[in-house]
């Protein structure tokens, strides 16, 4: 299978790479499930019924989400009538909508999509380890699943690391989210897992992880409160992660994607 799988998109500048974007990439690699982080779309702060609906048309498989899945209260009432937003696995009982999902593609093909929220420097849910073990044992890649993809929304690169190698060999791709900033670290683990640290945002990249740089400048300078911070609203560079799986579901070729904006431009050469 062709996977691409897209990192967080912030407020209208990224919600416009995804909609300019999407279309032309799916036909250009033939793509069979596309997954992106939709948790910064709506003002950078969570996602709307509108805009989640906006994604899905343009071609989105899947939207995930993470620590900001429910800034937009609609959210908590729409997630359960839309089955193709994730948010993270390890919210407690009973929290609105579902952790993981399994998609079924335009060509038939079963894709279970994860969100996992780590706890480093976060607001800590439950253990995302217990969280993941439960999904993957629930839907085995290669048994009731053709792929598996994760999307584990966390701060600290070393637990980012230690949750991939975690199930390495039990899902597809493994990709990190909410740093913003693309790593350079994608590669196959020794299982066959695809991992990248983080797939960086979907964003204007001429700002301070998507905001407008003026305000984050002068709280870090001054020390003192100010007004919201806003998205900033140049040219978006649409981030992420390309991955080409085997019959099992394994990752045989992965590549960072950079397309658009100020970021250097980044291709899967193996799709041509």
């Amino acid at each position: 299978m062709r996977l691409l799988f897209i990192g967080d998109v912030v407020g209208k500048a990224g919600r416009a790479a995804i909609l300019d974007e999407i279309p032309a990439l799916r036909a250009a690699w033939d793509l069979d499930c596309i997954v992106v982080n939709g948790e910064n779309a709506a003002g950078g702060f969570g996602i709307t019924e509108t805009i989640c609906g906006e994604f899905l048309s343009a071609g989105v498989d899947c939207v995930t989400l993470g620590n900001h899945a429910f800034d937009q209260r609609e959210a908590m009432v729409f997630i359960n009538r839309q089955p193709r937003l994730i948010r993270p696995a390890n919210y407690p009982p009973g929290t609105p909508g579902c952790g993981a999902n399994l998609i079924e593609t335009a060509k038939g093909q079963r894709v279970l999509v994860v969100n996992v929220l780590g706890r480093l420097f976060m607001d800590a849910l439950d253990d995302p380890f217990p969280a993941i073990e439960r999904e993957l044992s629930a839907c085995p890649l290669g048994a009731a699943c053709d792929a598996a993809i994760v999307d584990f929304h966390a701060e600290a690169t070393s637990e980012k690391q230690a949750f991939a190698h975690f199930v390495d060999g039990r899902a597809s791709l493994v990709v990190g989210t909410h740093t913003h900033v693309p790593t350079a670290d994608h590669q196959i683990l020794p299982q066959g897992t695809g991992y990248m640290t983080d797939a960086g945002m979907t964003g204007d990249y001429d700002s301070v992880i998507g905001m407008e740089k003026e305000e984050p400048v002068r709280r870090f300078s001054t020390r003192l409160p100010g007004p919201r911070v806003e998205p900033a609203s140049g040219k978006a560079t649409l981030c992420g992660v390309a991955v080409e799986t085997d019959a099992k579901g394994l990752a045989i070729n992965i590549a960072p994607v950079r397309v658009g904006g100020r970021l250097s431009q980044a291709k899967p050469e193996f799709w041509g």
